[in-house]
């Protein structure tokens, strides 16, 4: 991420030269202060009243007055780089900087003044040496690039990435252009591709750091502030070797004829074997990606102008920035960054009470997957279903995602046996006493439901909060068993739990403000993204996925084949298929969905005929987890499209409507997308969600609704209300009722007003 800064004052100079003396404490100010230790010049960043450093004007502007204090004073030989904060060196550029640039001029003034601070650090004839601790991202990353030696704090919460391509963006302060000839470029393109971070290990293996230190266990102090001052000093003693040349500056280049070496060398020595790299890294890019997002395709051409033209590489990086930001991807992906930031917050504030005590009922899918978010996180959990061999069940797949983490070294074993072991699995209710928050992932049977929330009040204190998982059922409808209904609550989470981001929290009229901060709580202690809605048919995401696989429905009775319908989701930047979608979703649970939706909504919201989705349950294909659904799941089925299930087809075919074209694959894509925005935007207009920030997390993270273009909300402002509006009502005239656009977007076209400007 950037992390430059404007043209640069020069009252900066002046200032440097009034302050030019020798002495152990140097310069102070807001983010940035200096010291010198024996010859070393120690700068520490720090911003004051923020959990993170961030990269923005005032914070590069220190930076670097700080930097020049240091490399100006005779009495400094060499010079360390840390972060004031344990748990972050630099978290990358302050996001709010590039928003608030108008112009790409803007913006390459920005990269620019990046890219030129960066070379006054490697030019510096001082070794300057990276002490990094915690989240290293972005323009902290590429500031410790510019330093001659690394050296990393082995911790859980040290990690090296550079995310940039998650914002629609570019390293811009030379990134690109550092990073390859360091690691290789088989190694550097899929960090910028993907984002991924390393942590302190895996940075040492691949050449990102120098020097792994050990963190310490406790003393005098707590461990945390023992081993960054333990860094600090590793660091310190590091920078003077290198000084007095004890120690000499690694060697950047592979030598010998290793795989090691020779992956490293080659692709940047050989053009052949490097153009090859190159286009297999965009037909991958192409593959995932179908070019709907543009900043990988820019991160490959200015590493590749770098390698092939390295005078003109850091400036092809700095236009390749410029264009980046001002397109409507980064825009709508910044959107996405603010809108989870926000939803990442308690807006109901601290709850006077806390839950500690945990209970989950059903161990199945759903409820052993809240159960793993929560083993860590609770002093106390317990997962209880009807029978010994259901719990047996839910333990094997709470285990199975501990031991994946194992595999992958992301967990000890000994943290994965520790956590099991305080899982405690009940048939009964009789250790419900102190529970405080009791969360129901059973059947979707409101009579089931209504039993359970009565045995379980009777067992808990008057505080305890219920939870219901339901996916569609009305939260007040079921708070109608309850006699403590100003406890009851919707906590409606996505599978696999603990892959999914979002929480859906759905509150009632009943519903008091202390159960709702509790609530929330909870789920930001799993590390949910939260929003907050009323109750309705279906809340929020699940009324939007029933638009969207009504009209899904439709355009498959129309002619569309599943497997097409598929392609043209994936092509137009959703996740998954649209037929791929309601397998997933499982047919049963969208039978019981559509056929309540009718009830409630009548035909607009079905579209196609509720008959075909009826059958498919009655014939047994009942999606994924059946084995069979609109597609056919074998075992043994590697890559490729899966093929469509007979049976399934067959009850199609039955239903297709006679003489009907099938629409176009443009037509599949919009009639589609624009249902679910259009219902996205009634149920904003019916305050079922608070804001049109709710309304794109909501959507982005439950349902992966095309993230390119910022979410419903979002996209209505880039596309433009009016052209909308009059998209739905060419659809209208041709389909019917249903493309009847939501009057607040009608107002907001007439008005010329933004949704996301408020």
């Amino acid at each position: 991420m950037l992390h430059g800064f404007k043209s640069f004052r020069n009252s900066v100079n002046h200032a440097r030269h009034l302050r030019n003396r020798i002495c152990t404490r140097g310069l102070t100010n807001k983010h940035c202060e200096t010291s010198i230790k024996n010859g070393v010049g120690i700068l520490k960043f720090d911003t004051p009243g923020s959990k993170v450093n961030a990269l923005n004007e005032e914070f590069s502007y220190d930076c670097k007055e700080a930097f020049e204090e240091l490399r100006d004073n005779p009495e400094v030989k060499s010079m360390v780089f840390i972060s004031g904060k344990p748990d972050c060196f630099i978290a990358g550029a302050d996001i709010n900087m590039l928003a608030a640039c108008e112009t790409k001029e803007e913006i390459m003034t920005l990269s620019k003044g990046g890219q030129e601070f960066m070379q006054q650090m490697e030019d510096c004839k001082k070794p300057v040496v990276a002490a990094i601790s915690g989240s290293c991202m972005g323009g902290g990353l590429e500031i410790a690039l510019a330093c001659h030696y690394r050296v990393a704090l082995d911790t859980k919460k040290t990690s090296l990435a550079l995310p940039e391509v998650m914002l629609g963006l570019l390293p811009g302060s030379g990134g690109t252009q550092r990073l390859p000839p360091l690691i290789g470029l088989p190694n550097a393109l899929p960090m910028m591709l993907t984002g991924a971070g390393k942590n302190a290990k895996q940075a040492k293996k691949l050449g990102l750091v120098d020097l792994v230190i050990k963190s310490l266990g406790p003393g005098v102090k707590e461990p945390k502030t023992l081993s960054h001052d333990y860094l600090e000093s590793c660091a310190t003693d590091v920078a003077r070797q290198l000084a007095d040349g004890t120690l000499k500056k690694p060697k950047r280049t592979k030598s010998g004829m290793s795989m090691k070496a020779l992956s490293h060398n080659l692709p940047l020595k050989n053009k052949i074997l490097r153009n090859y790299v190159f286009k297999q890294a965009t037909k991958e890019v192409m593959k995932k990606t179908h070019g709907l997002y543009p900043a990988p395709l820019k991160i490959i051409d200015s590493v590749k102008n770098g390698l092939e033209s390295p005078s003109t590489g850091y400036a092809r990086e700095c236009e390749n920035f410029g264009d980046l930001a001002m397109t409507d991807e980064s825009r709508a992906l910044q959107s996405i960054f603010f809108g989870k930031q926000a939803c990442e917050k308690n807006h109901y504030g601290k709850p006077e009470r806390m839950p500690q005590n945990m209970a989950v009922l059903g161990a199945g899918l759903m409820g052993a997957g809240i159960a793993t978010v929560s083993l860590d996180k609770f002093p106390k959990v317990i997962l209880k279903d009807v029978s010994d061999t259901a719990l047996s069940k839910g333990e094997d797949m709470v285990r199975d995602v501990f031991q994946k983490k194992v595999k992958r070294k992301k967990m000890s074993q000994f943290d994965c046996d520790k956590l099991m072991s305080s899982l405690q699995s009940e048939v009964d209710y009789s250790n419900f006493k102190d529970v405080d928050i009791v969360i129901e992932a059973v059947f979707e049977d409101i009579n089931l439901k209504h039993r359970i929330i009565k045995e379980v009040e009777a067992a808990t204190p008057d505080h305890c909060i219920f939870a219901s998982n339901t996916s569609a059922l009305p939260i007040g409808d079921l708070a109608k068993a309850s006699v403590r209904p100003e406890n009851f609550i919707g906590m409606h989470y996505f599978s696999p739990v603990d892959k999914m981001p979002l929480l859906e929290i759905i509150t009632t009229d009943q519903t008091s403000k202390e159960t709702t901060a509790a609530a929330v709580e909870v789920g930001l202690k799993q590390k949910k993204t939260v929003i907050v809605v009323k109750d309705g048919p279906g809340f929020y995401t699940t009324r939007v996925i029933g638009a969207l696989m009504g009209e899904a429905f439709a355009c498959i009775q129309e002619g569309t084949s599943p497997t097409d319908l598929d392609k043209l989701f994936v092509k137009f930047g959703w996740p998954v298929g649209g037929a791929t979608l309601v397998d997933e979703v499982g047919i049963d649970v969208a039978y019981k969905v559509t056929k309540y939706f009718l009830e409630v909504f009548g035909e607009r919201i079905s579209a196609g005929d509720p008959r075909v989705i009826e059958e498919l349950v009655e014939s047994g294909c009942l999606g994924r987890k059946s084995g069979k659904g609109i597609f056919l799941y074998r075992s043994s089925t590697k890559g490729g499209a899966r093929p469509v299930n007979p049976v399934a087809q067959k009850i199609m075919d039955r239903y297709k409507k006679d003489g009907q074209v099938a629409p176009s694959g443009e037509d599949v894509q919009w009639r589609t997308y624009m249902r679910s925005v259009n219902e996205a935007a009634l149920c904003l207009q019916e305050e079922i969600i608070a804001n049109p920030v709710d309304g794109n997390i909501g959507l982005i993270f439950g349902i992966g609704h095309c993230p390119q273009r910022g979410g419903p909300f979002q996209f209505l402002d880039t596309y433009g209300a009016q052209a909308f509006v009059d998209k739905m009502r060419a659809y209208e005239d041709s389909l019917g009722f249903r493309f009847e656009p939501a009057q607040i977007v009608i107002d907001y076209a007439n008005s010329g007003k933004k949704f996301m400007s408020g």
